[in-house]
């Protein structure tokens, strides 16, 4: 493994930081994870610092993990300054998607409660309830809540299941360097498709530009997504925000080799 790079040491010593500090600060998630663009706790630094923010300590050891091992080759043949775009954008890239979906799933329940003729005042209050007992989302907080105004809608137990749906696509939120690590994969791929790359419940080596691939397929497309939809995963994971991030590298080393961009363009 080659040795650590200085961007990569201070984004990894960034990421440890925040890691601690929301141990010891609850509301860090609060305030610094990315909210659903459209709720009460969005705020426009989020897409930036939920790239810093991590669930478990084994969240942000893979996470960690990869950027060392990824970022610092590519650091090596780039320079800082072009890996810390690179690295930020396809973060960025992955918040973005991640919204995108986020927004359609979200209109695409509140539109099934359209009929009710719910006040836009109302329907706000719902949304924003808290029905969280720290740990997940429960709809008995939720009805507990808002009762007098599940009566005055009269709310029945399909319709009350579209609301709940609702609130937590709209409560909802990502941490993460996930987007950005990616985005690593993928150029990392691009740059040495030769290299042979092994997961530890996989010890035969897979060339990167099979490997990479075949992971994101298999994992996010076939795992998360697919599974998730058809009810037989709920894996935790934000696979969109994954593939984000996956596009958004794709794309950018698309371009980079097409125009020939080098380190000279980033002193």
């Amino acid at each position: 493994m080659m040795n650590m790079t200085d961007m990569v040491k201070h984004l990894l010593i960034i990421n440890i930081i925040f890691f601690l500090g929301s141990m010891f600060v609850p509301q860090a998630s609060e305030l610094l994870a990315l909210h659903y663009f459209e709720s009460d706790k969005f705020r426009l630094w989020q897409p930036i610092t939920h790239m810093f923010m991590h669930g478990s300590p084994l969240h942000i050891f893979f996470n960690m993990f990869a950027l060392v091992s990824f970022g610092s080759t590519l650091e090596q043949f780039w320079s800082g300054k072009k890996f810390l775009f690179f690295y930020f954008s396809c973060g960025i890239g992955a918040a973005l998607l991640q919204s995108g979906i986020n927004y359609y799933e979200f209109h695409s329940l509140v539109n099934q409660l359209s009929d009710m003729a719910i006040s836009t005042s109302d329907i706000h209050t719902m949304l924003n309830a808290n029905m969280s007992d720290g740990t997940s989302f429960r709809s008995d907080l939720l009805e507990a809540q808002i009762r007098p105004l599940l009566e005055q809608y009269n709310f029945d137990t399909n319709s009350f299941s579209i609301l709940f749906q609702a609130a937590c696509e709209n409560q909802s939120y990502v941490v993460g360097a996930s987007g950005a690590i990616y985005g690593l994969l993928v150029a990392f791929a691009f740059m040495f498709p030769n290299a042979e790359l092994a997961l530890m419940f996989i010890p035969v080596p897979i060339k990167a530009k099979y490997f990479v691939p075949i992971w994101i397929v298999g994992f996010d497309i076939c795992y998360g997504i697919i599974g998730g939809y058809l009810g037989l995963t709920n894996s935790g994971f934000g696979h969109f925000a994954h593939l984000g991030g996956a596009l958004c590298g794709f794309l950018m080393m698309w371009y980079w080799k097409k125009n020939q961009f080098n380190n000279n363009r980033w002193n």
